[in-house]
């Protein structure tokens, strides 16, 4: 399932969401300017490393790729999907919080989502960039705020495609479960041939959906109040 956009409007335009965005693109636009010694240093200084991380968390320099790596990114097809989920998912999220309350949401779920992985490969030397764990939290967050809103997902049957219109709950919790499958398949893949950050995914959904989910009660309580006027 490839989803496309949603039908959950906003009331203002995402400036931060779009920013986000921009930002990720020319920093992959550096990336592509650099010869091999240059890309290698870039990721050096500013991909997240377990190994290098946890020999010296108090470094601002190790702390700030907390940060700096979800603006690094491995590929065309790693930044184009990265950021379809964010324009699609992020909108709503810059929307209920506000910009200000949208930028430290986002950055702390980049950060819990790379130390959730560095929990289960603490000795890693593998940069981890990305903008997915940050992303995750969006998921995580879009999901309890707004599960019945519609995503309109390309849906590839055997030798055709079709669009649904399908809640996003079921779009995203279909994810979210495909996440853990894989990040438990991480584990007893001891040759180590993924290169995909699975429990970064996890790490920053679970930190989304439990950081708004009393903002969601919350809205629940009060649309129920309104219906009952």
């Amino acid at each position: 399932m490839i989803p496309l956009y949603d039908d959950n409007p906003t009331r203002h335009f995402p400036w931060v969401t779009t920013a986000f965005i921009a930002l990720n693109v020319a920093v992959f636009l550096y990336e592509l300017s650099l010869a091999e010694p240059g890309l290698t240093a870039l990721f050096a200084t500013y991909a997240f490393t377990a190994a290098h991380f946890f020999a010296n968390p108090a470094s601002p320099e190790q702390l700030i790729t907390l940060v700096s790596a979800t603006f690094l990114h491995g590929g065309w097809l790693h930044l184009l999907g990265n950021m379809l989920y964010l324009w699609i998912f992020g909108n709503n999220i810059e929307d209920r919080l506000g910009s200000v309350r949208f930028v430290l949401f986002y950055f702390i779920a980049g950060a819990i989502a790379v130390l959730a992985q560095a929990a289960f490969e603490p000795g890693s030397t593998v940069p981890l960039v990305g903008a997915s764990g940050a992303i995750a939290g969006v998921l995580g967050g879009y999901v309890v705020l707004f599960p019945r809103a519609r995503v309109i997902t390309l849906i590839p049957i055997i030798f055709y495609l079709e669009l649904a219109a399908i809640p996003a709950g079921f779009v995203i919790g279909f994810w979210f479960l495909m996440q853990i499958a894989q990040g438990v398949g991480s584990i007893a893949d001891a040759a180590g041939t993924s290169n995909v950050a699975w429990w970064a995914h996890v790490g920053g959904f679970a930190f989304g959906a439990l950081t708004l989910a009393p903002l969601a009660i919350r809205d629940g309580a009060a649309r129920r109040r309104r219906s009952r006027r």
